[in-house]
């Protein structure tokens, strides 16, 4: 196939980004997108052009590191589809493509396709640790947990916090991320003890870094990789306002236990 690229150039984050074209000749359909960039850069550096600048890393949909805006949808038009995980026969000869990062201000662009994502990291770090005793693996029965609520602590950690969510908000929200990161721990016994101090620090922390409110687009959902559902928003705000009550010390009622 034949393909013509717009794809954002931007040298820094000071720097004034545009659009430039460039042709991807002879690209096989059992390519991956970020495989059709590298023969792209391949052919820059030959010609001694600065080549485009993406995140990548395991290239395998698991490690959140790959990240686009690719004709206007976050990692492309496949659902539940990273973008390392989509394959050129997506496209037909002659197509055309357009390519941006992450549009969002808590995610500044760094160069070209790449953007500064550390603001997930710091609402991470945010949420603290878990008191509950580690150690070695215990025996599986020793810590009873309901399969309802394993099933969906393990459906909320399953995010690998690409930032497909924020990019596809209207609002540049990070709802999404950050209700799934409290969500998988608040569901398990062993992220009872912080429960309420995790969420308020996490969402302030959200705050903090500028992004935007929910307003229920639900583009997150369908952007979302991993297909995070949009129900663990309405989680963390049940878990923030329990938390924010019991902070001021007036009675609340919460979900108890694995809840």
């Amino acid at each position: 196939m034949n393909l013509t690229l717009h794809v954002w150039r931007q040298k820094n984050a000071a720097a004034r980004g545009r659009f430039v074209t460039y042709p991807a000749s002879d690209v096989s359909p059992d390519m991956s997108f970020l495989e059709m960039l590298d023969v792209v850069n391949e052919a820059l550096i030959a010609g001694g052009e600065d080549p485009i600048a993406f995140d990548h890393d395991c290239r395998e949909g698991i490690c959140g590191t790959c990240g686009m805006m690719i004709d206007g949808q976050a990692h492309g038009p496949r659902r539940a589809t990273t973008a390392c995980q989509l394959h050129m026969r997506t496209y037909r000869d002659g197509d055309e493509i357009t390519i941006e990062p992450w549009r969002a201000d808590a995610f500044p662009v760094v160069k070209d396709l790449v953007v500064d994502r550390s603001a997930f990291d710091r609402i991470v770090a945010a949420g603290g640790f878990i008191t509950a005793r580690t150690g070695s693996a215990p025996d599986g029965n020793a810590v009873p947990v309901p399969k309802a609520a394993a099933d969906l602590a393990m459906d909320a950690a399953a995010c690998i916090g690409c930032g497909a969510c924020v990019a596809a908000c209207p609002n540049a929200s990070a709802m999404l991320f950050t209700a799934a990161k409290v969500s998988h721990l608040g569901l398990l016994p062993q992220g009872q003890p912080e429960r309420h101090t995790r969420v308020r620090g996490m969402v302030a922390q959200m705050d903090a870094e500028g992004f935007g409110t929910c307003t229920n687009h639900f583009e997150c959902e369908a952007a979302c990789p991993k297909s995070i559902s949009v129900r663990f928003i309405a989680r963390m705000n049940r878990d923030y306002l329990v938390a924010t009550l019991a902070d001021r010390g007036e009675p609340a009622s919460a979900e108890g236990g694995t809840g």
